[in-house]
């Protein structure tokens, strides 16, 4: 399952550093387009506004970009005895993969939290083994099984 996952995942992030790109070119050309009027500062303030819209597109391409770099560095079939990057761990309170903060994806109908290690639950996840308790959401929860 740890394959669909991640590959899930980075299909997601490829598709929202796509989306990201094409906003911060469209946010490009749209500063270029600005021409001169008689308003006076009408120029300006529209290619300002535009140049704010681009820098803010190219801040999450930026962000996205460094996800995705995080996902391929995770090897699949790494199986691990502690919970670290790229581990999924089993819990009697769900099931979560460590890498970046994905929210919940879908997997053979099994629900999959993909949080990243210095998320408070993953941080509290970090180097536990299966048989390990810890607490989420004010409840306790003890981990069943890592891949």
């Amino acid at each position: 399952m740890k394959h669909q996952v991640l590959d899930l995942l980075k299909s997601q992030l490829d598709t929202r550093v796509q989306a990201a790109q094409e906003a911060m070119q469209n946010a490009q050309d749209s500063a270029n387009e600005e021409t001169k009027s008689s308003a006076g500062d009408k120029y300006e303030t529209g290619r300002a506004m535009a140049q704010i819209e681009r820098d803010r597109h190219a801040q999450l391409f930026d962000q996205l970009r460094q996800e995705r770099a995080v996902l391929d560095r995770i090897d699949p079939d790494f199986v691990f005895q502690r919970v670290g990057l790229g581990a999924l761990v089993t819990t009697s309170v769900g099931v979560f993969f460590v890498s970046v903060s994905a929210g919940m994806v879908v997997i053979d109908g099994q629900k999959v939290i993909a949080m990243s290690p210095q998320s408070p639950l993953g941080a509290s996840l970090m180097g536990k083994q299966a048989g390990d308790s810890f607490l989420f959401q004010q409840k306790r929860g003890v981990i069943e099984g890592l891949e």
